[in-house]
This record gives structure tokens, sequence and C-alpha cells, in this order.
């Protein structure tokens, strides 16, 4: 039928965005999207725009998907704020461990690229940084932290799980990854008893 796309965009975008979070923007051409999709030109340029809109959509879609999967996490409203960092770090490290998709974050490696991207995807990127500190800090907000403290812990909390996407795509081992955890969790808890 004439109109009607004749491929699963779900599947597409999830391969687009595989492949972006795979070698990053700036590495990551039109022909390398068209052999990731298995769509030709015209179908991904009339189904999705040019290269930086399909990148923001990609990094949208990576926001959703992953951001769902913290705030399951981080839903228990009453968990103690060591439980509630170690599950944020969790979802961390599923995903890191997870052999189907690139190591590292989309969203981390997106920041990393911010000289090379389109300023609305830069504004894409520090709106996924801000979700993610929000989320942490209303969590530790939620278990009980005063306003200054589950402000400081967030920055900290936010900026070790960040570091952890950056040495996992530099290709520490699992061991290593959860050691950061451990040695993170450890000194919170310190923090908290003190």
């Amino acid at each position: 039928m004439a109109g009607r796309k004749q491929f699963d965009v779900e599947a597409a975008l999830d391969a687009a965005m595989i492949q972006f979070w795979s070698r990053g923007y700036a590495e990551t051409s039109i022909d390398d999207l068209t052999r990731a999709t298995g769509l030709n030109r015209s179908s991904l340029y009339s189904s999705f725009g040019d290269k930086n809109s399909l990148f923001v959509r990609c990094l949208q879609r990576y926001v959703a998907r992953y951001g769902k999967r913290f705030d399951e996490a981080l839903a228990n409203a009453d968990a103690p704020p060591l439980d509630a960092a170690r599950s944020f770090f969790a979802v961390t490290m599923d995903r890191i461990a997870d052999p189907d998709v690139p190591d590292g974050c989309l969203v981390v490696q997106s920041a990393m690229a911010i000289p090379v991207l389109t300023p609305k995807a830069v504004e894409r990127v520090h709106e996924a940084v801000n979700i993610q500190l929000t989320r942490v800090r209303a969590a530790l907000r939620r278990a009980g932290l005063p306003e200054t403290a589950a402000d400081e812990l967030a920055v900290h909390i936010t900026a070790v799980n960040h570091s952890l996407a950056v040495m996992s795509r530099a290709g520490a081992n699992e061991s290593q990854l959860h050691s950061i955890v451990n040695v993170t969790l450890d000194a919170l808890a310190t923090v908290l008893a003190a």
C-alpha cells in the first residue's frame, strides 16, 4: 500500500541507537545507519529526518528505556539511602553486563562528544544528565536525607555512575567495576553513619 511504512520503525530505531552507541555520533555515517537499519537513504531520511534528528530520537529512546529501569529501582520510597544507591548502581551494572548492548552509556558518550553535537542534541544530553541527577536526588530525599545532603550525594552518585560507563568503555572488567561500586557504597555508608 502506497505511503505505508514497510519496515519495523521500533527495530530501525533500536538498530540506529546501537550504532550511535557503538561508534559515537561523529563516527557514525549515514552509510553506517543504512547498513544498521537495513533502510536505504531515502527511507531513512523520509522516516527519521537527517542524522541529527535520528540521533536525538535515539538518545530520547535510550533515556526512556534505561530511565524506566532506574525509576523502578528507586521506586521504593521508604528504602534507606544506601539501598537506594545500591539499587541505582545495579541497573547500571546490569546494562554493562548485557552482551546485547555496547559498553558504556549513550548519554555519557554523547556528553563527551558535545563539541561536535548540534545545539538540539546538546540540549537533549544536558536534559538526560539532569534527569538522572534529579531522579537520584528525589530518591535520597524520599529516603529521609536532608536537602543539602541529598543534593551533594546525588551529584556524587551520578558522577560515579557516569564513571562506570567510561571505565566500562575503556575496558575495565566486571570485577573492577563492582569494586568501584562497593567502594562508593562503603564511603556512602560512612557518610550516612556520621
